[in-house]
């Protein structure tokens, strides 16, 4: 498979410790399948104190999309660079380690462990004791995302 092509859906979660360097490591079965990149991108979440890591091939296809759009119109602009402000290009290593800013750390309040969600497209980002127990299925909170997805 070739770098940078993407493949598969991410879904699961994995918790796993920041290193002494802060930096900690992308499951080899999500790298899989997002086509083995070479960086990923991360971005503070809209509503939720969390992190969105996004793939490659899913940001490039919304950055295509916004090419599209007039080059000098100034609320994009700003748009633009509020978001290229917040977010950040990390490179993988080669044991699939990145290495989040201390900014972004922080505001996710990640300090000891990061708890991955698979979120179809792409990964969030959380502090372990943010989220609710991995005890049960919760079937009713599925079934709503089903149907708000379209599934």
């Amino acid at each position: 498979m070739a770098a940078g092509a993407s493949s598969g859906v991410l879904v699961g979660r994995h918790d796993h410790a920041l290193d002494p360097k802060k930096r900690f490591t992308i499951p080899s079965e999500w790298r899989t399948s997002m086509g083995l990149p070479l960086y990923v991108y991360v971005m503070p979440d809209r509503k939720e104190k969390c992190l969105n890591l996004i793939p490659p091939a899913e940001m490039e296809s919304r950055l295509e999309r916004l090419r599209e759009k007039a080059l000098f119109d100034p609320a994009l602009n700003a748009a633009y660079e509020a978001i290229g402000a917040a977010s950040e290009q990390l490179c993988l290593d080669c044991q699939g380690r990145i290495r989040v800013s201390d900014k972004l750390l922080q505001f996710a309040n990640l300090t000891t462990t990061v708890a991955m969600v698979g979120s179809v497209r792409m990964i969030k980002l959380w502090d372990p004791k943010a989220l609710a127990p991995e005890k049960k299925v919760d079937q009713a909170a599925l079934d709503a995302a089903l149907k708000a997805a379209g599934f």
